[in-house]
C-alpha cells in the first residue's frame, strides 16, 4: 500500500480493525519541542503512557521532551515489518514526515 509518495507495508490505522492481542504498530509523536519521535509496540495506549512518563518506561530522547502528542500510527501484520516501516520513517525528512502525517489526515500540504 503506498501513501501519498511514501510505499508503506504497514496500514494507516484509520483502515485497522479493532485491536487485537498482538499487534504491532509504527508510530510517529510530537514532542513539546516541535520535534519528531518514531517507535513501535503492540500497545499503542500504554507506550504513549510510557512516553509522557505516566508510567515507568518510555524513550531516553521523549523524557527531556514531555508531553508528546501522537500524530499518527500505522498496523503492521509483524514486529518486522513494524521495525522496517520504523527504519524507513527515519530515514524520511521533516517535510517528508509532515507530508505523510497531513495525508493520513486528508489535509493537503502545498
Amino acid at each position: 500500500m503506498s501513501v501519498g509518495k511514501y510505499i508503506t507495508v504497514c496500514q494507516p490505522a484509520s483502515a485497522s480493525g479493532p485491536s487485537s492481542g498482538k499487534e504491532w504498530r509504527v508510530y510517529l509523536l510530537r514532542c513539546s519541542d516541535d520535534s519528531l519521535y518514531c517507535g513501535v509496540t503492540t500497545d499503542l495506549e500504554r507506550r504513549l503512557r510510557q512516553h509522557n512518563g505516566d508510567i515507568v518506561g518510555g524513550a531516553r530522547y521523549t523524557q527531556g521532551r514531555r508531553p508528546v502528542a501522537l500524530l499518527w500510527s500505522a498496523r503492521c501484520d509483524s514486529r518486522s515489518a513494524a521495525q522496517q516501516q520504523e527504519a524507513a520513517l527515519r530515514r524520511l525528512s521533516r517535510q517528508q514526515k509532515w507530508d505523510l502525517i497531513a495525508a493520513a489526515k486528508g489535509v493537503d500540504t502545498a
